[in-house]
């Protein structure tokens, strides 16, 4: 695998870690070429045969990194596949298409989401979603398959730039420890009516929100608000919550320390809103979710999939006033919000953490043949 995660080189336990838990039962062996952590790089080891090989440059270096160590690793171990997850500038991909073509070991370029679709936040988006098309027209016949995590927004934009269907590959990975995230045993009260929690950064909507919180107050529905994460754009919200006349029912939070604790601050929400450009996604509005809290949000990632027959939430369109009007029926009524939440629980089963990632790599086998498979 090639990736951008290098949480667990730094003894930081996240989503990458708890997949490998997983894989690492399909497999029997996983190399992960990453960046370069802070400090001296060290292969690190987890789950028993999941290795991490920390690159020992920079981001320039690291089309050649990839393709001088993932040369090295293939020819001790011989692996049958080499997954990149693909985004920004691509080192990735085109790191991975060099190894490919040097080893005769096939590709799969994972693309999670596009910055800038279904709708840029900025000039920079616009760029970036230009990068992503062109390298897309060049991996096309180097690439065995585009993996994409939805069956609707990745698919179309693909076709759109000319990828035949047999190169799309669907697999969801997005997946949900449900023993963790799960309703209340018994009713609790709510802390606060709209929940966000993600980073705060500029693609994320946030304007949106409290424009549209700002807009329920002035039709006279004020409602609480609480903002979970941090990101460039905290004190920029800060200001937009100030002068929106919010302060005194907004509160912030940066970091929640477990995932029982983000599951309880959920629970304690009437909803949850994704006022989001752009999204792979987004794994918090499916936590919510799984814990009887419905969404309302833009039409991105997997959002689309789970709210388009209304039973789980609402989707809404890229403006405040569209966000407004969603939110206001659901906080509103709470019979409404109640039978929602009831839909919310029961469509996020499918995410439960074993059967989604058994999914993913059964895929990703089926793609090379048995031999590669341990399990």
């Amino acid at each position: 695998m090639v990736s951008g995660d290098r949480q667990v080189t730094i003894g930081e336990r996240g989503p990458f870690d708890s997949m490998q838990s997983v894989f690492s039962n399909y497999f029997e062996r996983i190399d992960v070429i990453c960046p370069r952590p802070e400090g001296t790089p060290r292969v690190f080891t987890i789950h028993d045969n999941v290795h991490f090989h920390p690159a020992d440059c920079g981001r320039r270096g690291m089309v050649g990194y990839i393709a001088k160590k993932g040369k090295e690793l293939i020819a001790q171990h011989g692996h049958s596949l080499i997954v990149s997850h693909d985004y920004g500038w691509f080192y990735n991909g085109i790191g991975s298409a060099k190894l490919s073509r040097a080893t005769g070991v096939p590709y799969v370029s994972e693309l999670h989401h596009v910055p800038g679709h279904p709708m840029p936040a900025d000039v920079r988006e616009r760029f970036d979603k230009f990068v992503a098309r062109r390298y897309v027209a060049w991996a096309l016949k180097k690439t065995l398959a585009f993996r994409v995590v939805n069956s609707t927004e990745m698919p179309e934009l693909l076709r759109s730039w000319d990828v035949p269907q047999e190169k799309i590959l669907v697999l969801p990975s997005l997946y949900i420890d449900l023993d963790v995230f799960q309703p209340p045993s018994t009713p609790e009260p709510y802390e606060q009516d709209v929940l966000y929690v993600g980073r705060m950064v500029n693609n994320k909507g946030l304007d949106r929100i409290v424009d549209a919180l700002a807009m329920l107050r002035r039709r006279g529905k004020p409602h609480s608000a609480l903002f979970v994460g941090k990101g460039p754009m905290a004190g920029e919200l800060r200001e937009m919550v100030q002068k929106a006349g919010l302060a005194g029912s907004t509160r912030f939070v940066e970091w929640v320390d477990t995932p029982q604790d983000l599951a309880q601050i959920y629970r304690r929400s009437r909803l949850i809103v994704c006022a989001s450009t752009c999204e792979g996604g987004p794994r918090v509005t499916v936590e919510a979710m799984a814990c009887g809290t419905p969404a309302v949000s833009t039409r991105v990632g997997v959002m689309t999939e789970l709210l388009r027959d209304g039973t789980a939430g609402t989707l809404c369109d890229f403006t405040a006033r569209g966000l407004c009007d969603a939110l206001q029926p659901i906080l509103e009524d709470n019979d409404l919000r109640n039978e929602l939440a009831a839909g919310a629980y029961r469509d996020t089963q499918r995410f439960e953490k074993h059967a989604a990632l058994g999914v993913y790599a059964r895929g990703l086998i089926d793609l090379v043949g048995e031999e590669a498979y341990a399990g």
